[in-house]
This record gives structure tokens, sequence and C-alpha cells, in this order.
């Protein structure tokens, strides 16, 4: 009996890029021609999820864990995505995930699908891949800005002010709470774009076209982007 492996968070990233290789070569008769992008990315994520238990010992999670791979270790989720419009939408816990992130870290896949008409299948170019850490899931600009004003000796009211100004989906004490952690726990600089929704909508193109190094966000294919 093989006895599997653990997986790491190195060997996850190492596995990405594998896939993602292999994966571009591959023709996708089921795809030819469908243009939803949930559909594409949950055969992808299942195709992904797969590789990695055939390999590895794994924890794969449930749609009530809400995280695809959900152990302590890795705590990480799987994101599909089109380079057409890279986002994707999740669960939302409280208003504190847009500013101290979201909990978990991602994986996010993007991918440049193309029909071939004679073979009736589709590819999927993988041109980029991104492992981004918890500690860089919060929303870009409003962290960035919070950053600034505690910076700049901002007050418990200068902040409730900023984030009622920026419709954070959230209630008086809650919006009074979060005020004072900012203050008490500088937010680290997120790199994602997060819009207000009933559901999270997670937006990707900044870790899509970063090309400097920041600590936490591992990129697995760094995107060259069509001349």
């Amino acid at each position: 009996m093989n006895i599997k492996e653990k997986l790491t968070i190195p060997k996850l990233i190492e596995e990405a890029q594998y896939f993602c290789d292999a994966q571009s070569k591959f023709k996708h008769k089921e795809l030819f021609g469908v243009t939803d992008g949930k559909a594409v990315g949950t055969l992808i994520e299942q195709k992904f999820q797969k590789h990695l238990n055939d390999k590895y010992e794994v924890t794969i999670g449930s749609s009530a864990s809400g995280v695809d791979l959900p152990s302590a270790d890795i705590l990480t989720d799987i994101k599909v995505t089109s380079i057409k419009q890279p986002q994707s939408s999740c669960p939302f816990k409280d208003a504190k995930q847009k500013i101290f992130g979201l909990g978990y870290n991602l994986l996010v896949f993007v991918y440049d699908k193309a029909d071939d008409p004679k073979t009736k299948t589709a590819t999927l170019n993988f041109v980029s891949c991104s492992f981004v850490s918890k500690e860089r899931t919060a929303d870009y600009t409003t962290t960035f800005r919070l950053r600034e004003m505690v910076k700049d000796k901002a007050n418990e009211a200068d902040i409730i002010a900023y984030l009622n100004d920026k419709n954070i989906p959230a209630d008086e004490i809650t919006v009074a709470k979060l005020a004072a952690q900012i203050l008490q726990t500088l937010p680290e600089q997120g790199y994602l774009t997060i819009s207000n929704a009933l559901q999270w909508r997670l937006q990707y193109q900044r870790i899509v076209a970063l090309s400097k190094d920041i600590p936490g966000i591992y990129k697995i294919i760094s995107y060259n982007k069509p001349k």
C-alpha cells in the first residue's frame, strides 16, 4: 500500500505549476462552445482537486466548509477565472474581511479559452497563476488609505467617517469596533479589489498585473500580455 505524502504549501505551489503546464496542452471536448465561466471553473477546480488527491494526503472541502482545501496547515481556496474578467465571488462572513483579509489563502488560476471548430475542442491556456497568502487578501484601496490615515495620526472618529463613506457593510457598533481594531492593529496592505455585495466580489487584475515581488504573493505563472 502506497503511503501518500502530506500536502504542504510549497508542494501545492509546485503542483499548481505542473497542472497549468499540463492543462494548457489539453483539449477539452466538454468545454467546446461553453461560455459559462462558472462551469469552466468548476471543472478545473475538480480536476485540480483530483490531481492533488491522487498524489497527496489532503483534505478536500465540501461546499459547507466554504474552502476547497480546509486543513489548518493549507487553508486555501481555489479560484479559476477568465483573463477577460479575472474575478469571482466568495461568501461574505463579515465586513472585517475587506480590511483584514478573507481569513484563508487563495490559489488563483487565470485562463484564456480558445475553441477549435475543426476538432470541436477547447483549450485553456493558463496565462497567470498566483498563490496569495491570507495576509494579502484584503481590499487594496481600503487598506492603502487606512494605512495612510493611521500613519497621519487619524483618530477613531476619522476612521469611522472613512468606513461609513466607503459604505462598509456593517452596523454602527461593528464599524466602531473595526475602527478601534484598525488603530490597535495596522491592517496589512491587501492586493484584491473587493466589491460590496451579498457575496464579496473579488477582482484579481492587480494580482495578474503584479510585476514586483510582494511578500505573501507567489507568482507561479507570470502574465505575459499578448502583443
